[in-house]
């Protein structure tokens, strides 16, 4: 049975809804906004997490306040298709279009949570997979000019952290030498797909040699295959992994060779019924997955803990505990594996995410 089946006639009642806001600063130098969604219905409480990126799309929103129209008796399935016809943003048109994707994942997820406590079980046992230990690394960019100052920052307290980086033209010689001897490196990220944002990074052939040759074992995220790199990269397809341009199971058919693996982000899927079905599409074809994460404040960090307890819990997850998004890590921080953590009821990691 398909894994949408087994949820989506989930019975589900929404009498109210709220809005919290939270925000952070966060290693990437800014401050990172999200907005909490509160959906009440018959005694229980579901949440989920905006991750919007843009602080001035949470603002209006939560100004405006749950003016949406969301009360009645559902099914999970007729809320989505209800939610898929609403304007999620009323007061104000969304910075960029990607932004109508995460604030529905953030009202179906808060709505998966909310009919899986009404119905008093959890996720794990509707779908019927045993939650797992996750794997995870630390996701950073190292500034401008580039340090190795966030890696052996939180080296010193977690010695045995793994890194996924974000390597930029300012990277040099002695920089990737100090980061081959750390021996932390398990994916980059060259965010070669990203245009108009501010961690888009050209096309650079150097900076694609210098990477690849050093960290020969790494994965290769988002490389853009101008006809130089994809020449430079031919005998390393089965590292490169994709992130940025999969929305759905068309993004990932349409990619320019068939995938090992993919960035799978819930959010910037969008739904709970596409993100289940692209999961057992990667199933049913061999093809890895691993979580990514948005800058997550609040539970919506747990939510993709516990997706990847279930779907893909052996691979470089980018689903850390938050705390290491702050720029000085505090100690005693959870380290990967996380246990498995998965609440007795509804779509909740119980551990502290």
């Amino acid at each position: 049975m398909a894994s949408w089946d087994l949820v989506a006639d989930l019975p589900l009642r929404v009498e109210v809804h709220a809005l919290e806001g939270r925000e952070q600063d966060v290693s990437s130098d800014f401050t990172r906004k999200s907005t909490t969604i509160h959906l009440h219905g018959a005694g229980e409480e579901g949440l989920g997490e905006d991750v919007v990126y843009e602080a001035s799309d949470h603002e209006a929103q939560q100004a405006a306040g749950p003016v949406l129209d969301l009360a009645g008796d559902w099914t999970l399935s007729s809320f989505s298709a209800a939610l898929a016809a609403t304007d999620l943003f009323p007061t104000k048109a969304p910075e960029r279009d990607v932004s109508r994707r995460y604030r529905r994942w953030a009202f179906e997820s808060a709505a998966l949570d909310l009919a899986l406590r009404q119905a008093g079980t959890g996720l794990h046992e509707v779908l019927g997979r045993a939650p797992a230990p996750v794997t995870f690394v630390v996701s950073l960019r190292l500034g401008e000019p580039p340090s190795l100052d966030p890696v052996t920052r939180r080296l010193r307290h977690y010695p045995s952290l793994r890194f996924k980086l974000d390597p930029t033209s300012s990277w040099d010689e002695e920089l990737i030498a100090g980061l081959v001897a750390t021996g932390a490196v398990d994916s980059v990220d060259f965010k070669g797909m990203y245009e108009g944002t501010a961690v888009d990074q050209p096309a650079d052939p150097v900076l694609y040699r210098r990477v690849v040759e050093a960290f020969p074992d790494a994965w290769i995220e988002d490389p853009k295959l101008t006809e130089e790199i994809d020449a430079l990269l031919r005998d390393h397809r089965d590292a490169i992994t994709w992130d940025a341009p999969i929305h759905d199971i068309a993004d990932i058919e349409a990619l320019p060779f068939p995938p090992r693996m993919v960035n799978l982000k819930p959010s910037r899927v969008g739904s709970v019924k596409d993100l289940l079905d692209t999961y057992d599409f990667c199933d049913e074809r061999g093809i890895a997955m691993y979580g990514g994460g948005q800058f997550e404040l609040g539970v919506g960090r747990g939510h993709i803990q516990l997706l990847a307890s279930l779907f893909h819990p052996d691979t470089p997850n980018d689903t850390s505990p938050s705390g290491f998004h702050a720029a000085d890590p505090p100690p005693g921080l959870p380290t990967s594996p996380l246990r498995p953590a998965a609440a007795a009821t509804g779509f909740r990691w119980a551990a502290a995410s």
